[in-house]
Order: structure tokens, then C-alpha cells, then sequence
């Protein structure tokens, strides 16, 4: 007699597919729940704990009162599609085709997604640098890919052109880069930039864009986007969003430009994601890449400073701190407080200090990689910073 049929789900198997074992519960959403138990300051997750402009704001509810609630078109509206186009022109030089080289997105985390699975499968592989933001590795699998890291080492993050192409094979497909790079807050220069291109031409690679935080380099130094380096126009598909620039992480409106070609690819996989973004919210965006220059140098004026903030407040705590050229976070070592391991550090520090902070470790494949450093966020208020600050400065010596 056949055996019956048993419910799967008393069993001890898990129902989820091999390629994404190991893809738990994020460290973000770990930490923030510990934040939320302890009343702690949480420095972890990259949000602001205040608003954009008030205009982009304003125009998201105009769009809202004036009806455009329902499906917006499929690549994004119109208005939104020629900002970007505008927008990539007005900073770099790039000529875009708004109806056929930009893609409005849900969040640069799915415009990421979208290129990586279109341009990637089984067989290929996929360069990038670690250590990364956690949702590349799991792209990478979703799409069956195989990923190759770099390491990028402490103090200055160089980048070694040998090791990078060390990790090329006759399997690589794509390279995933990201600069200002999370977590590190490292932006390529570049030198560093001619030299990936060299070796992506040559080995006939395409490459796919972090660009999130293009508006965010610090102490005037430039973002470059790699697309502009002679030969990467046509292998380069560019992600980027208006959460990280205008303060507006919760609105999740990104957009990927590049080629036609590429585009299609990455509309072809998005369309079955999430199909289409937030219509009103598109309007909003629209808005706000066309605000006058000084909008924007004003947050970015305002987050460096909050860096310095944040920084000297951590090296009078007895960190050794990694001042960061960009982005909304800053990496510190724990070893001067006595700790040797950052994600125990992480879990304790809610409940002995009431900040919580991120372990490096966990974007790294090799966690030793970045086993004393832990990330803290410092796109908060100023208030918020400091009182951190003092909480933290209790810590010394007793680790």
C-alpha cells in the first residue's frame, strides 16, 4: 500500500527553493525589530528621520487630488521618463531617449534586480565587489547566477585591477558595481573607474550600475558614472532612485537608463515584479529632478556635515572610524573597545548602549572580512546623533 500523502508543512523540510537558502530575515529587519524592543536609537537601517522638500511632497498630492491614482504606463509616465532624461543630460552629458532608454522602477533595489535577472541565468556568473549591499547576492541567485566577489580592504578601499579580473572567467556575464559604494561610502575615482572599463571591454562584459547615492560624494568630490567612460555607453545598464537624494526612501521610485537594448531586457523582467510604481509619487519625483541645483547641494551639504558629526562623535567614543567619501553611512572599527566580533557587538549594543548599528560582516561572503567593523547610519537629525554619541561614549573599556 502506498504510503499517505503527509502535509508538507508539519514536516521538518522547508518549503523554500535551494538557491535562496540562506536568505533569512535581513539583518536590517533584526536590528530594527531590537530598536523597536528597546526604545533605541536605531543608526542601523538607512532611512532619514525627516522629510524632503516640501514641493516634492506637494506634488505628489496635487497628482493625487487630480486623479492620477489608477495604473500609470508601464515604463513609467511620461513626465517622470523625461526628468530622468533631463536629469542624466544636465549632470553628465548622457543623451537619453525617454520612450526608449529610461525605466521608472519600484526602488533602485528592483531596478538592480530587473537588470541582473535579465542579463544573467544558470551558467553565467557575476562579479562584484564586497563587501556589498546584502540584495546583491540575493539577485544573483534569484537569478541563478553565480556570484565572484572582490575584496575592497580597509583603510582607502583601493580597488586592485588584478584581482578584479582575477575573478572573470569565460562564465562572467555581468559586473555589478556600485559607487558611492555601500557600505563602505567609497567612491571610485577615476583612475579606478578607466581601470574596470579597460577590463570589462575587453573581456566583452556588460555592466549593471548602483548609482543610488550619485548625489551624495562628499568634500567636492564628483560621482562619475562608469557609462561615460569611452566604450561603456553601450554595455551599461544604470540604476539609481530619488529615495537616498531627496529624503524620501518610502517612496521606492527608481529608474534604469542605458541602451534601448539593455532597458528592454530589464522592462521585460520588471513588468512581472511589481509592473508598475506609484503613480502620484512618479509626478512627485518628476518634481523634484528638475528643483534648481542648490536644492540638492543643500542636502548634500547638510549630510556631510552630519557625517562630521557622527564621525568625531565616534572617535571621541574610542572608535577607529573610516571617514566615508560619501553615502549615509560611516564603518568603524570596535577593536579599541575590547569586542572582536560585530554582529554580537550589534545584538548587545541595543540593550547595554540604546543605539543599534549594522555588523559588517554580513556583506561580506567571508565574514571575517569585516568581523570588527559594524555601520552606522548618520542621515538622522542632529539631536539624534548626539544623543547617540553619549550613549556610545559610556562604552569605553568596557567590552
Amino acid at each position: 500500500m502506498d504510503e499517505p500523502n503527509r502535509d508538507r508543512a508539519s514536516d521538518d523540510r522547508s518549503f523554500l527553493v535551494d538557491r535562496m537558502a540562506g536568505f533569512g530575515t535581513t539583518i536590517f529587519a533584526e536590528m530594527s525589530a531590537l530598536a523597536t524592543e528597546t526604545g533605541s536609537i536605531n543608526l542601523g537601517q538607512g532611512f532619514p528621520d525627516t522629510d524632503g522638500p516640501d514641493e516634492i511632497i506637494q506634488a505628489a498630492v496635487d497628482a493625487m487630488w487630480a486623479g492620477h491614482n489608477q495604473y500609470p504606463p508601464g515604463p513609467g509616465i511620461p513626465e517622470l521618463r523625461t526628468a530622468v532624461s533631463d536629469h542624466q543630460a544636465r549632470y553628465y552629458g548622457i543623451t537619453l531617449d525617454p520612450d526608449t532608454d529610461v525605466l521608472v522602477t519600484t526602488g533602485a533595489t528592483e531596478g538592480v534586480a530587473s537588470a541582473v535577472m535579465a542579463l544573467a541565468g544558470p551558467g553565467d556568473e557575476v562579479v562584484m565587489f564586497e563587501p556589498y549591499f546584502d540584495s546583491y547576492a540575493a539577485v544573483v541567485a534569484l537569478s541563478g547566477a553565480t556570484r565572484r566577489v572582490v575584496r575592497l580592504s580597509p583603510p582607502d578601499y583601493r580597488f586592485d585591477a588584478a584581482a578584479f579580473e582575477a575573478a572573470f572567467s569565460p562564465r562572467t556575464r555581468v559586473v555589478l558595481f556600485n559607487s558611492p559604494h555601500n557600505p563602505t561610502g567609497k567612491v571610485f575615482d577615476r583612475a579606478e573607474l578607466e581601470a574596470i572599463a579597460e577590463i570589462c571591454i575587453r573581456r566583452d562584459v556588460l555592466v549593471a550600475t548602483d548609482e543610488v547615492y550619485e548625489h551624495l560624494a562628499f568634500d567636492g568630490q564628483p560621482h562619475i558614472p562608469l557609462s561615460t567612460l569611452p566604450g561603456m555607453a553601450q554595455r551599461t545598464v544604470s540604476v539609481s532612485s530619488a529615495g537616498k537624494t531627496f529624503s524620501l526612501t518610502g517612496w521606492k521610485i527608481g529608474w534604469v537608463t542605458g541602451p534601448a537594448d539593455l532597458v528592454t531586457a530589464a522592462r521585460t523582467v520588471k513588468q512581472f515584479l511589481t509592473y508598475v510604481s506609484g503613480a502620484p509619487l512618479q509626478h512627485g519625483i518628476a518634481t523634484a529632478l528638475g528643483l534648481p541645483d542648490e536644492v540638492i547641494s543643500g542636502l548634500r551639504a547638510a549630510l556631510q556635515s552630519k557625517r562630521d558629526r557622527l564621525c568625531n562623535g565616534l572617535e571621541s567614543a574610542g572608535f577607529d572610524v573610516f571617514r566615508p567619501q560619501g553615502t549615509y553611512f560611516v564603518l568603524a572599527d570596535i577593536s579599541p573597545l575590547g569586542a572582536t566580533d560585530g554582529l554580537e557587538f550589534c545584538r548587545q549594543l541595543p540593550k547595554r548602549a540604546g543605539v543599534v548599528a549594522i555588523p559588517n560582516q554580513v556583506f561580506y561572503d567571508d565574514a571575517s572580512g569585516g568581523r570588527t567593523l559594524v555601520r552606522f547610519a548618520f542621515c538622522k537629525r542632529d539631536e539624534v546623533i548626539d544623543e547617540a554619541v553619549v550613549r556610545l561614549g559610556k562604552l569605553g573599556g568596557w567590552w
